[in-house]
C-alpha cells in the first residue's frame, strides 16, 4: 500500500528513515548498486521527497490478514 512520508529520523545505525503517513517507517538507504536513492544523501533531497508515496509493506501484510 503507497503511503506518503511525512518526516524523517536516523536509526541506531545513521541510516535515514522515513515515517509514513501510515505511523510505519521505512529505512531509505542510498546503498548502489542495489539501491539508488541519491535524494537521501542531502536535506534539501530528502525535503524534496516530503509527501512521495513509499510502499508500505507493513500495511500491505495488514490487509492480507484480514
Amino acid at each position: 500500500m503507497q503511503q506518503p512520508i511525512v518526516s524523517y529520523h536516523k536509526d541506531d545505525e545513521d541510516h535515514w528513515v522515513a515515517n509514513l503517513s501510515c505511523g510505519h517507517s521505512q529505512h531509505v538507504r542510498h546503498r548502489p548498486p542495489w539501491e539508488i536513492r541519491i535524494w537521501v544523501t542531502s536535506q534539501q533531497g530528502r525535503d524534496a521527497m516530503l509527501g512521495y508515496n513509499l510502499g508500505c509493506k507493513l500495511c500491505e501484510r495488514d490487509l492480507e490478514v484480514e
